[in-house]
């Protein structure tokens, strides 16, 4: 009875830190919906502020993306402005060819109203 008892609480353990280890791993969803304004693109990912995988369908996509012509517009979430000059923008960003070097995922959309976080 107590090596039953044993044994269950090492599978608990087990599945504890397997469940600690997908929610250390999983983007921090506050982290995504704060992605907003102006942004500039960096050459190297030790550069960047955030590591971004830029997805071909919006459906598995962290959070979707409208990039704006006007600084002033990109005000919420989803929204980018690409900046010339890196000390103008809110964030620096690097696009990673790999998603599993990726902090979150984008997917670059066509119309305003779609973009913010998709989950």
């Amino acid at each position: 009875m107590l090596r039953g008892l044993l044994i269950s609480l090492s599978h608990f353990k087990m599945w504890l830190l397997v469940t600690v280890i997908y929610l250390l791993n999983t983007p921090n969803q506050s982290l995504i919906c704060q992605a907003y304004g102006s942004v500039y693109e960096v050459n190297e990912p030790y550069l960047a502020d955030l590591i971004i995988f830029e997805e071909l369908s919006e459906v598995s996509a962290d959070l979707l993306v409208y990039e704006q012509q006007n600084r002033l517009y990109a005000n919420k979430p989803g929204m980018w402005y690409f900046e010339d000059k890196k000390d103008f923008a809110r964030f620096k960003i690097y696009f990673t060819p790999n998603k599993s070097e990726a902090d979150f995922i984008v997917y670059f959309t066509e119309f305003e109203s779609f973009a913010g976080c998709s989950r």
